[in-house]
Formats: C-alpha cells, structure tokens, sequence
C-alpha cells in the first residue's frame, strides 16, 4: 500500500479521478481544498498489484532516465552542521512563537527545517536505524513542496517545479535540489 496526494486544477478533478481509480486499486478519494482556493487537494492509499498481473503485462525493457536530484552530499556540501541548524530551527520557531504578531515563517525556515530532517534521516538510515526519521523527514519535504504550491515562486523550478509528480514522488530529492539551490545564492 502507499499513499497518494495529488494537488489539480478544479476543472482537471473528475478526469484526474477516473484516472487513478482505473491505474490502481485505492481507498475511496478523499477531497480537500487547497489553500489557493483554486486548486483541491486529492488523497488515497492505494494497493500494489499482484506481482504475477505485472510480469505478464510488464515490457521487455524498461528505461529509467537520468535523475535529476543531487546527491546528499552534493546538496548539503556547504551545509552548516546539524547541532548548529538545530539551533538556528529551534530559536527561529521559538521567535515566532513568543511574537506571534512578528509575520509568517518566510521559505528559508521550512527549506532549512526540511534539509535539516533529511539529513538526520541520512544519518540514520546510513547507520541502520529504522526509527521513523524518513517518514518524518519525507512529511517536512511535503510541506516545504506544499509552501511553494501556494507561495510565490520562490523555487527554482528547473528541472521540477512543486507540481511535478517526480517532485510528489521523491519530496525529499526535491528539498535536496532547493536546498543545493538556495545555497549556492547565499
């Protein structure tokens, strides 16, 4: 099973609907708005196909492009460490917290909050720790995405703009690439 989160136009919903239910065997649809207004939000869980199904429909080859999202290390390779964006996450939280009237959480913190998450998911999952940390990492990466759908374009958008399925399905290669991005500008 896995779950699915797609974010349409108004207008595309019922062809984007009939698609999915007849792609895969999911949960019924759950509808949301978005916070533009101008969008809706689609969720469902849906079921992998029987494996057997698969291999008689399956092509000879199968091609796989190129991927586009930096390597960790490539991202974060200018990163300050961990303790330190821990600090830096944890106070400007608290700023905002204790000065409500001060205005919204601006991108940095949430692309800084999503790069920090990934990497201590990194470490974890280098080390063979399974406790979690990818899924909370993956769910910062969703709404960093979530921030730059209904932002102001603050994203690079080169090669995948917050839209983009491969952006819905790798969140955390997404953060990688704005993190690379926004850290070669600073």
């Amino acid at each position: 099973m896995f779950d699915i989160r797609i974010i349409c136009d108004l207008a595309d919903e019922p062809d984007i609907t009939r698609a999915l239910t007849a792609a895969f065997d999911c949960d019924p649809i759950q509808r949301r708005p978005a916070h533009n207004g101008h969008r809706v939000r689609l969720y469902t869980k849906a079921f992998h196909p029987d494996p057997a199904a698969l291999l008689n429909d399956a092509p000879e080859t199968i091609e796989v492009g190129p991927t586009a999202w930096p390597t960790p290390e490539d991202a974060y390779a200018t990163a300050p460490g961990i303790t330190y964006e821990v600090a830096w996450t944890a106070s400007t939280a608290r700023t905002l917290t204790e000065n409500p009237h001060g205005g919204d959480v601006d991108r940095e913190y949430w692309l800084r909050k999503a790069a920090l998450l990934d990497r201590i998911a990194l470490e974890h999952e280098a080390d063979g720790v399974r406790n979690g940390t990818d899924e909370i990492a993956a769910h910062a990466a969703r709404q960093l995405i979530e921030i730059d759908q209904d932002g102001e374009g603050d994203y690079s958008g080169d090669p995948y703009w917050p839209e983009h399925p491969a952006t819905l399905a790798h969140p955390r290669g997404y953060v990688r690439h704005e993190y690379a991005v926004w850290a070669e500008n600073q």
